[in-house]
């Protein structure tokens, strides 16, 4: 495997173990910090000591808050950011990317006000050849597990097939199994709508109901997202993936998902400003609950799940109140 150039725009978590990962793989990594102290703190300790304690940067890995020189010469970009970011970031570094460099989304999320996915942000922002060469990497993954390099499966999703292969090819590892879509849309949605009901998931478990009820959350949670998607033009077959069925079971039942302990909080009674305060990190699934509610109605699709997380996140509806209203509604055809 040939050592490629590599830019990581966003040093949280995940960013930070994929930046591990592949300056493991042997790769020449620059991961962007926004913050230059702590910039400065990772790239002397070799050690994400806030977000990813524990794992070691390897000296292919360096770390600067210098955006220009983290994206500059690369061959792939990576963007790691909150979504919410993506369109200041990425307007920010366009001018510097090679037009040549393929640049791979990381984030998970829909922008609130347009209802935009990411993809559309991209076409925004980035010059014409560099977003239609865009790729977008999404799937059941969390980022201990990543960077202590235990084995994971992933789909990369691309409109330019030359692009999309190169991309899964080049960062491919042994422990790093990379599959490949040309189905942008779905993986975006899959990606987004799995963060709204793996809080639906936490609060489930937070209220102390059984692996019945999660179980049901999880399946009618996956029949919603399919529905969305489907409305907006993916493809079915897609939510039964990595980026759908995959990485909503592991959002919604693993203890390192951000977005179940989200939910599990809400279970168990405590408000929703308390929450967030306590969080070092961005639990994509609030700000989405917004912005998917407002989605599925532009769309004319019902959406139960989304509805009722929406209802205690961003309306203040009790829990137990949100919950009984979603379990009274009337009989259905599983298939509608």
């Amino acid at each position: 495997m040939s050592s490629e150039d590599i830019a990581v725009i966003g040093a949280g978590s995940y960013g930070t173990c994929l930046a591990v990962l592949f300056g493991n793989h042997g790769h020449r990594v620059c991961l962007y910090n926004r913050n230059a102290d702590s910039a400065r703190e990772m790239d002397t300790a070799r050690e994400n000591k806030a977000y990813l304690p524990g794992h070691r940067l390897p000296d292919t890995v360096t770390v600067t808050s210098d955006l220009e020189a983290s994206v500059r010469g690369k061959r792939f970009v990576l963007s790691v950011t909150p979504s919410h970011g993506i369109r200041e970031v990425l307007d920010r570094a366009a001018s510097w990317i090679d037009p040549d460099a393929v640049v791979i989304n990381a984030s998970k999320g829909l922008e609130d006000g347009t209802l935009q996915t990411i993809d559309a942000v991209y076409r925004d922002v980035l010059p014409p050849r560099i977003a239609q060469r865009a790729t977008y990497l999404s799937g059941p993954t969390f980022a201990s597990e990543l960077a202590a390099g235990m084995p994971a499966a992933i789909v990369l999703a691309g409109s330019d097939r030359e692009t999309t292969i190169a991309a899964q090819t080049a960062l491919t590892g042994i422990n790093f199994r990379i599959y490949s879509t040309d189905d942008v849309l779905g993986v975006l949605i899959g990606g987004a709508l799995k963060n709204v009901v793996a809080i639906g998931a936490g609060v489930s478990d937070g209220l102390g109901f059984g692996s019945n009820t999660r179980v049901a959350l999880i399946t009618r949670g996956l029949a919603e997202i399919t529905r969305i998607g489907v409305a907006l033009g993916a493809n079915a077959q897609t939510f039964a993936g990595l980026s759908g069925m995959g990485d909503l079971v592991l959002t919604c039942s693993g203890d390192a998902s951000r977005n179940r302990r989200v939910g599990l909080a809400l279970g168990q009674g405590k408000k929703m400003a308390d929450i967030l305060g306590e969080m070092k990190q961005v639990a994509e699934g609030v700000k989405t609950a917004k912005v998917a509610k407002q989605l599925a109605a532009r769309i004319g699709v019902e959406a139960p799940i989304i509805d009722a997380m929406h209802a205690i996140i961003h309306e203040g509806v009790p829990v137990r109140e949100a919950i009984t209203r979603l379990l009274t509604r009337p009989a259905r055809s599983e298939r509608d």
